[in-house]
């Protein structure tokens, strides 16, 4: 508060008859008129820069410049320590807001400051990740910030339950627009792939290109990989050797998303579209083939906290130049992130108990979510979990080209698998989630692989 304090003498330890002048405060004024009138941000200063380059700030910092009241400067000086702190560069960002002073300074005048905290040059890292019915260990080495401008260059090294790989990848965002942004890749690969008794390394690099337009997300990505396949086991059936051996896939690649959903594990609103094409044999290898697919989502919150969720996958690889389809490139389907209370991909065509993909599929799902009952928890541990009531359907098959739509429609209707039941979900962050769902499977034909009763499901990506 601007107001003189209560003076009283005894309080004071002075005299009641004593004059004491109380001068107004210097800034008594000038308050007033940030309080109530426009303002001018003069000056935005960055403090405590080593090698990061300046240019690299101007383009995250500029709208604070726009600002034209004292409320407006604080969100825009927010909202600009958001970006800074995005860029991956900086540990701490603090923001100072104070009135201009010196020659030339107005009153109303605003001075906005950025106290930064760079990272080290060289940083490590060691954690868990969790992906689709599978765990791993990754450790990492960084180098933030590398020539100056949030350039990022990290070597990962990821041993998994069924994958294994090292990589080493350049991150170089444009300034302004950190949406918009290279990497470069060179990486190795080993899978293990015990539905199909196959292993596969793979030896590649890539380039890719992620920008914005409008409400949507593009990548445009350039792969070539050395692929060695082979049998996990003697028991291998004759179709999986077969495809052992080495092979070369050159492909250009495009992938679209939008995304309004408010979360991408526990969403109550929003829909999710996501397309890829991939075009592979125009740049070399010996792949050739044309992959399309996609993935819908929408959510409705309803009464009670409860979220209806509606989803449905799609795909259709086509080969090219009289080629056949490698089982690396098929599609796969079934398992507890996909079509529940059915085995871990053992969906679709298969030889001697390998299942080997097919080259067009389609999955539906219809989601019920809602609270724990009697909601233990609430605002708190108890907001991590939600009851899961399902249905979902699905088939995978192989089709003859040489056919119209009609045909290729009719025979992805048949021999129809599908699922219902329930369980209960648990949210790990915003990245991954874990399932614990009571299955009943119908539909189910001859060489499928089931699970029928309790299924447990770990992943990032679920129907």
């Amino acid at each position: 508060s601007l107001d003189p304090l209560p003076m009283h003498g005894r309080d004071l330890g002075v005299n009641p008859d004593d004059m004491i002048e109380v001068p107004e405060p210097e800034h008594a004024a000038k308050q007033e008129i940030l309080e109530n009138k426009d303002v001018v941000v003069q000056h935005v200063n960055i403090q405590g820069l080593g090698r990061t380059k300046e240019d690299l700030l101007g383009h995250e910092i500029s709208d604070v410049f726009h600002a034209k009241n004292l409320i407006d400067v604080m969100k825009k000086a927010h909202m600009a320590r958001q970006k800074l702190l995005r860029l991956g560069i900086f540990k701490e960002v603090e923001v100072l807001i104070d009135t201009s002073e010196g020659a030339g300074a107005l009153p109303n005048g605003l001075d906005v400051i950025f106290e930064v905290t760079e990272v080290k040059r060289l940083t490590g890292s060691y954690n868990t990740m969790v992906g689709n019915n599978e765990g791993s260990m990754v450790l990492g080495v960084k180098l933030p910030n590398m020539l100056g401008r949030a350039e990022k260059m990290t070597f990962q090294f990821s041993y998994g339950t069924k994958e294994t790989s090292y990589g080493l990848s350049f991150f170089k965002p444009q300034p302004g627009c950190f949406e918009r942004n290279l990497v470069l890749n060179l990486y190795k690969v080993t899978g293990q792939f015990p539905w199909s008794s196959l292993k596969e390394t793979d030896r590649g690099l890539s380039a890719e290109l992620n920008f914005p337009v409008g409400r949507s997300s593009h990548t445009v990505k350039w792969e070539g990989v050395w692929r060695e396949l082979g049998c996990l086991a003697r028991s291998a059936s004759f179709a999986v050797r077969e495809e052992s051996g080495h092979s070369l896939k050159s492909a250009l690649s495009h992938s679209m998303s939008v995304d309004s959903r408010n979360s991408a594990i526990f969403p109550n609103r929003g829909a999710l579209l996501r397309i890829n094409q991939e075009l592979a044999g125009y740049t070399g290898g010996d792949a050739s083939f044309l992959k399309e697919d996609f993935e819908l989502q929408f959510n409705k919150h309803l009464f009670l906290d409860s979220v209806l969720s509606a989803s449905l996958w799609g795909g259709m690889l086509y080969p090219l130049g009289g080629h056949s389809s490698c089982i690396a490139d098929r599609f796969y389907l079934g398992g507890p992130t996909s079509v529940r209370g059915f085995g871990m991909y053992s969906i679709g065509p298969q030889s001697e108990g390998d299942y080997l993909g097919g080259e067009a599929y389609w999955a539906g799902g219809l989601h019920l979510y809602t609270p724990l009952p009697f909601r233990p928890g609430k605002g708190g541990f108890g907001d991590l979990f939600r009851t899961h009531f399902f249905l979902n359907a699905g088939n995978l098959c192989n089709l003859n080209y040489g056919e119209g739509p009609k045909a290729h429609l009719q025979k992805l209707a048949e021999c129809l698998r599908w699922s219902y039941g329930a369980g209960v979900v648990l949210r790990l962050g915003n990245i991954a989630r874990l399932e614990l769902n009571y299955c009943v499977p119908m539909g189910v034909q001859s060489g499928d692989r089931i699970c029928d009763g309790v299924q447990f499901g770990a992943g990032i990506r679920f129907l």
